[in-house]
């Protein structure tokens, strides 16, 4: 076992926040937010640093670094073995912490923590091992990655036996897909086209833009007070990405049941691909109205659906078309595995939610995997893409031609540059004292 005998001896957490919100990056129908991260590292016993984070959006980032703290003492001490002999008895320690669990449960601040914590955990495994995240995962047993997950409260949908042989049929046809991403990589889609807080003249320019680069599939931000803002920016969208290329729609969780299901009616024309967090995230049904409604428009959510019990119903609504999993809004990389399992069971999409900070360093491993072990295909596969921040990464992303390359450095590719860390923390880091 490459990890046996690994102690984590301390957690650091650090508030780190990017001005993005005075360029209008990242603007949406909600959202005017400074890109940022609850940066966790796991220091080790001569060992290497474990780093995981929980995407935010600027102040109440330190509300979730205090979560972050609170669970420390749970993981700290700990040795990677251990945690791995017992990995659902790990997980329930922190998300079940008697004291702590009635401010989530499994949701919220509290639950985001839980996820830079124990993606922090699978960073630091995957360094020890020597191996990107997505080969630990592509390469690891059947049956220990079905262990990995909590079945409580979705075996009803999912039970181990169910888990384990989709893993195992994801066994056939392995090589010859790894073959594939090696050669071709990973399809994409660009999200920086249309921010809501964008002008009309950027709008076009980086849309012209991106059909430069290779760019065959764009999203574009929907939401504004007046529906005909976005049907005019649509416009101009649709009109330089021309019939053959892919339109994607966000709507960010603004409307309402009946303005999604009208809005949409104006918006068809421009053959829309999917219509993103068409309502409020938690609202299953409402989904599931919507998803009839616009059909043959596809669903598509999940960048902020809290844990696996949401994303159950989800897919037991037929309320989705499209599963939209982030790295880091659920409990880790096991509730996210959890989430892949059943989408793949009920024939439902993978296209990971990215964009942010590191998000896209994170979900490239977790679309790759899926591909490799769970879903088999790349038909209706895509991976969120924004050029934003990549730079104060270790391990930044590569796309070229519209297409995420497999990754070679051990671990998650979510460790930042210690310059990045001094320069950007907040309050004290001197970007946020010029």
């Amino acid at each position: 076992m490459t990890f046996s005998g690994t102690r984590i001896e301390r957690l650091e957490v650090h508030d780190v926040r990017f001005p993005t919100a005075t360029a209008g990056d990242g603007s949406d129908s909600i959202n005017r937010a400074d890109y940022s991260a609850c940066y966790v590292e796991l220091h080790t016993d001569g060992g290497p640093t474990g780093t995981g984070f929980t995407f935010t959006g600027g102040r109440g980032t330190e509300i979730v670094a205090s979560a972050v703290k609170a669970f420390a003492h749970l993981v700290e001490g700990k040795s990677i073995e251990e945690i791995f002999a017992n990995p659902v008895e790990f997980s329930r320690s922190i998300v079940q912490e008697p004291q702590i669990r009635w401010l989530g449960p499994e949701k919220g601040a509290t639950h985001m923590a839980v996820g830079a914590i124990v993606n922090a955990v699978w960073d630091l495994r995957a360094k020890l091992e020597g191996k990107p995240m997505w080969r630990l995962l592509a390469e690891m047993d059947s049956a220990e990655l079905a262990a990995q997950i909590d079945y409580r409260h979705i075996e009803d949908e999912l039970t181990p036996a169910e888990a384990e042989a989709i893993l195992d049929e994801g066994r056939t046809g392995y090589e010859d897909r790894l073959k594939v991403l090696q050669a071709d990589g990973f399809p994409a889609y660009t999200t920086s086209v249309g921010w809501l807080g964008y002008s009309d003249e950027k709008v076009r320019a980086l849309t012209e833009q991106a059909v430069a680069d290779g760019w065959t599939a764009a999203k574009m931000k929907v939401g504004s007070p007046d529906v005909a803002d976005d049907v005019r920016r649509a416009g101009i969208i649709r009109d330089v990405l021309g019939p053959d290329r892919l339109l994607m729609m966000d709507a960010n969780q603004i409307w309402s049941v009946p303005e999604a299901i009208e809005n949409m009616k104006h918006l068809a024309a421009f053959d829309p691909y999917w219509i993103e967090e068409p309502t409020h995230p938690d609202d299953i049904l409402g989904h599931a109205r919507i998803a009839k409604a616009v059909n043959p428009i596809r669903v598509a959510t999940g960048e902020v659906a809290a844990n696996r019990v949401i994303f159950k119903q989800l897919l037991q609504a037929e309320a989705i078309r499209v599963c939209q999993i982030d790295a880091c809004r659920v409990g880790g990389i096991p509730e996210v595995l959890a989430t892949l399992l059943m989408a793949a069971k009920r024939g439902v999409e993978v296209c990971p939610h990215s964009g942010g900070v590191g998000l896209c360093e994170y979900v490239q491993h977790l679309g790759m995997f899926e591909y490799l072990r769970i879903g088999k295909t790349l038909e209706g596969r895509m991976i969120e893409y924004v050029d934003h921040l990549h730079e104060h990464y270790t391990d930044p992303v590569t796309v070229v031609d519209g297409r995420y390359r497999l990754p070679t450095q051990p671990g998650y590719s979510v460790t930042l540059k210690d310059e990045s860390i001094a320069e950007f923390s907040f309050p004290n880091g001197p970007a946020w004292n010029a």
